[in-house]
């Protein structure tokens, strides 16, 4: 009964907290200087600084799904399936999902370490006492920062996981830059496009929120930071798997 009612508490809490935050991102463009700055320096660490190792990975995974699934394909003479195969795993499955893991990995560690210590130094006590809201000048900055930016990363990983793919095709099987995405074009469709965008937002804004809660949940001990980033991280991936299976699971009953 304890466990139910402080797991109740919790979850509780955390939705106020993601309302508070919603709501304050509707009305941050209209604030200073410094939420911007806050919001683009957020931008540069988890978007910019993670798009080389983002789009390696993707060109890597394009290739190797063109690379097996091509021959095997053939040998059932259906080499014109490996079009929505490559959509299906890069565009609206995998992208999103890796994408999400690369920020997790990169800024919900990093996000919730630099709350913690904000609180542990007493900043946050800081911000109140002068009347400064933490929620709008700490956590929207970073939860726009972290939602944006993962809809960007997701974008640019489909784009260059599907032309890792395409230098595949040209490499061994010669085939025409026009015939390959035309071919792509033919079958994506506004749902794959649609899901694959609403994984990644819905995939950061889970990042952000759980990181920044984490950050918040510290008391005053300083071993309490290495252990806000670890639980974000973990907490963050639960979150967003959770999310993927249940969104997957959607698409295919409805469809």
């Amino acid at each position: 009964m304890h466990f139910g009612s402080g797991f109740m508490k919790e979850f509780m809490y955390n939705m106020v907290f993601f309302a508070k935050t919603l709501k304050g991102s509707l009305y941050f463009f209209f604030r200073g200087q410094t939420a911007r700055r806050i919001l683009i320096m957020q931008i540069l660490f988890t978007f910019v600084e993670a798009l080389g190792i983002s789009c390696l990975l993707a060109l890597g995974i394009g290739a190797a799904v063109n690379a097996i699934g091509m021959p095997f394909l053939a040998s059932f003479s259906q080499e014109r399936f490996i079009y929505p195969l490559l959509i299906t795993i890069i565009t609206r499955e995998l992208g999103p999902l890796l994408a999400a893991f690369i920020i997790i990995a990169r800024s919900a560690t990093a996000i919730a370490t630099e709350i913690a210590g904000m609180v542990v130094s007493h900043e946050v006590e800081a911000y109140i006492s002068i009347g400064i809201d933490p929620i709008d000048h700490v956590a929207v900055p970073r939860f726009l920062g972290v939602t944006i930016s993962t809809v960007l990363l997701n974008i640019y990983f489909s784009i260059f996981g599907l032309a890792g793919s395409f230098l595949v095709a040209q490499i061994f099987y010669s085939l025409p830059a026009s015939v390959y995405f035309s071919s792509l074009l033919q079958v994506l469709t506004a749902r794959d496009i649609f899901i694959s965008l609403a994984k990644t937002l819905i995939f950061g804004m889970i990042i952000s929120i759980v990181a920044v809660i984490k950050g918040f949940s510290v008391d005053r001990a300083s071993t309490e930071i290495p252990v806000a980033g670890l639980k974000a991280v973990s907490a963050a991936f639960a979150g967003c798997i959770a999310v993927d299976l249940f969104i997957t699971a959607l698409y295919y009953i409805v469809s």
